[in-house]
């Protein structure tokens, strides 16, 4: 059921509020016509928030506009039903614990609910409670607060020292962070090793400790994020993948996915697969789902995990 539209001057004058917030420089006219009122009408509502007390400032020219001003006390946050539900909905995409109190994701999610009048929160509140989400077993959530050090780092243009590893070993490493990227369900670093001399891309669930160092840095100035960290997934690891696969390099693209490897021509009929690998079982089966034949070249790690992966396949069909 559709709720009715609050025309008073006074949520006009909060709706202009939110907009000038959310879009500093706004000029009067824009104001005007996202109000569906005259730009003196616009003008006059600003009057009212600034007799509020509330710091509205205008700038003249061409490049003017409003804008808040410094020591403003925001108002509670004002959602639409359909803004709060996608937020919910953007949620479960991610496969939070939405309904788990204790996760700090479900809790916020809990609290703006709450917050919200009873018309806006339903819709949102409903699926909350009766949407139901498969994990990921892909997805892996790194610690929120060394999330937010990298991000901050990234934005600060710190050189850091990373300790990094797994429960089997660990090191640490000097890096540039470029960027924080998220890639189906799992969180990398962007980063220049200064230990290998090299882009390196490192899982940031893996990242245990960062110490800020005094050096400073500058990313590339044309730094595609998404793009180097998928050139870059299948770099710096310990065993070569060299693969001849027997079909053009479009068609293989298609079945080799990013950070996979890199495909690249040898004619029509071929293209050359190249990459490195930690996990040369998980890479040989990856592998196995081509739709095409392969020849593995000068890469016994990948060799011995196929021929394993080969003898196991003849003994399930032996009989």
């Amino acid at each position: 059921m559709a709720t009715r539209r609050d025309d008073s001057p006074l949520s006009r004058a909060l709706l202009l509020l939110e907009l000038v917030q959310n879009n500093p420089g706004i000029t009067a006219e824009q104001l005007g016509d996202r109000l569906r009122v005259s730009d003196r009408a616009a003008r006059r509502y600003v009057a009212v928030l600034r007799e509020a007390g509330v710091p509205i400032e205008s700038v003249r020219g061409p490049y003017g506009g409003y804008r808040v001003g410094r020591g403003l006390r925001l108002p509670p946050l004002m959602f639409t039903a359909t803004e709060a539900l996608g937020l919910v909905m953007a949620v479960l995409d991610g496969h939070h614990p939405i309904n788990d109190s204790d996760s700090p994701v479900g809790s916020a999610v809990r609290k703006i609910i709450r917050a919200l009048p009873e018309p806006v929160a339903a819709p949102a509140e409903t699926v909350r409670r009766l949407i139901a989400t498969a994990p990921d077993r892909a997805a892996v959530r790194p610690d929120l607060d060394t999330t937010a050090a990298l991000v901050r780092a990234c934005e600060d243009g710190h050189r850091i020292l990373l300790e990094y590893g797994d429960p089997s070993r660990t090191w640490k490493t000097r890096v540039d962070p470029w960027a924080v990227v998220v890639r189906h369900g799992r969180w990398y670093l962007l980063c220049w090793s200064h230990d290998s001399d090299a882009v390196r891309t490192l899982r940031v669930d893996r990242v245990i400790r960062i110490e800020s160092l005094p050096e400073t840095f500058s990313p590339p100035d044309d730094l595609d994020p998404v793009r180097t960290l998928e050139d870059h997934l299948h770099q710096g690891w310990s065993f070569r993948v060299e693969v001849i696969i027997d079909t053009g390099v479009e068609v293989a693209r298609m079945w080799i996915p990013g950070g996979f490897g890199r495909c690249e021509p040898i004619d029509q009929d071929h293209t050359r697969l190249t990459a490195t690998t930690d996990e040369p079982d998980w890479y040989a089966a990856q592998l196995t789902m081509l739709p095409v034949d392969y020849h593995i070249i000068d890469s016994p790690e990948l060799a011995a995990a196929t021929e394993k992966i080969g003898h196991r396949l003849l003994r399930a069909v032996a009989d």
